[in-house]
């Protein structure tokens, strides 16, 4: 996948977020829609950005509890997570440095520009920006990644600067001309993606990448298990757990692995501890087949 190679600027941002409102609010709803009930969300993301005006910045944990005095009776910290879906904000320094946790701190991204109304020239962006990180896909995988409707009409209008393919079943399948491509008999290296990352969740045909079965297992309600792939499928999942001085990475396989699959595993389980923890102990565990 090349999600990994696309990222998006302040400019591709503010374009972007609008259109990406109807996935944020269902990922919303469904993740926080009990906790939150009875609250108005149209009202809550006002009042969070009164809380959050003149250049005010609170962490997730402030801003739920303020929040829940206005509705006591919604979860504070569903109330937290609810802004960040539902209205745009910026997470200032030092929030995501390397290795140190602690809570989100929000503050108002009003200077991107991001209040704006999406035009169709965005949706034309979102589109190509969807297929640089996802390509070649559908406009149901777009549509599934995106949650906007009408994405079909926005595929036609690009047909004529896209590659296009089929897959197995006679699916139209969608790319940019220039992307990247390897031949289908080029090895896929053993790969562990952490939690939600989105080469599992940015396509509706799935079965590319893992079995219906296998999805029950990493997909547990609107959590998404960090995962190991093997030969560009999900093979198992893994978890890290550190003490003072050392890191465990433990591998959970969903099949028997040949010497060959374990050793890959262990070297990349390796490489990634080298990259992320490289000045504590590492210890990498492979269980039996669950």
């Amino acid at each position: 996948m090349r999600a990994t190679q696309h990222l998006l600027s302040v400019p591709d941002f503010r374009l972007i977020r609008p259109q990406l409102a109807p996935l944020l609010r269902r990922v919303q709803r469904t993740a926080f829609g009990r906790r939150v009930a009875g609250a108005d969300l149209d009202a809550l993301v006002t009042e969070a950005r009164d809380l959050l005006a003149d250049g005010r910045t609170l962490t997730r944990p402030e801003l739920g509890r303020l929040l829940a005095r206005r509705w006591p009776d919604a979860d504070p910290a569903a109330l937290g997570w609810s802004v960040q879906y539902l209205g745009p904000v910026v997470h200032p320094a030092p929030s995501g440095t390397w290795n140190v946790r602690g809570a989100t701190p929000f503050a108002r991204a009003d200077w991107t520009g991001v209040h704006r109304e999406p035009t169709l020239q965005d949706a034309y962006l979102l589109v190509r920006r969807y297929l640089a990180a996802f390509g070649p896909a559908s406009a149901a995988d777009a549509r599934l990644w995106s949650g906007l409707a009408g994405l079909r009409e926005v595929f036609d209008y690009l047909r004529p600067e896209l590659r296009l393919f089929a897959d197995p079943s006679g699916k139209e399948l969608f790319d940019l001309p220039d992307a990247p491509r390897p031949d289908e008999d080029v090895p896929a290296p053993v790969r562990l993606l952490p939690e939600f990352d989105a080469t599992l969740l940015a396509h509706a045909d799935r079965s590319r990448i893992m079995t219906a079965d296998v999805r029950r297992r990493v997909c547990d309600g609107a959590a998404v298990a960090s995962t190991v792939l093997v030969d560009g499928t999900v093979t198992g999942t893994w978890t890290a757990k550190r003490t003072a001085d050392t890191v465990t990475l433990t591998v959970r396989p969903f099949r028997p692995l040949s010497p060959t699959d374990r050793s890959a595993i262990e070297a990349e389980a390796e490489r990634l501890l080298t990259f992320t923890r490289p000045h504590t102990r590492h210890d990498v565990q492979l269980t039996l087949c669950q």
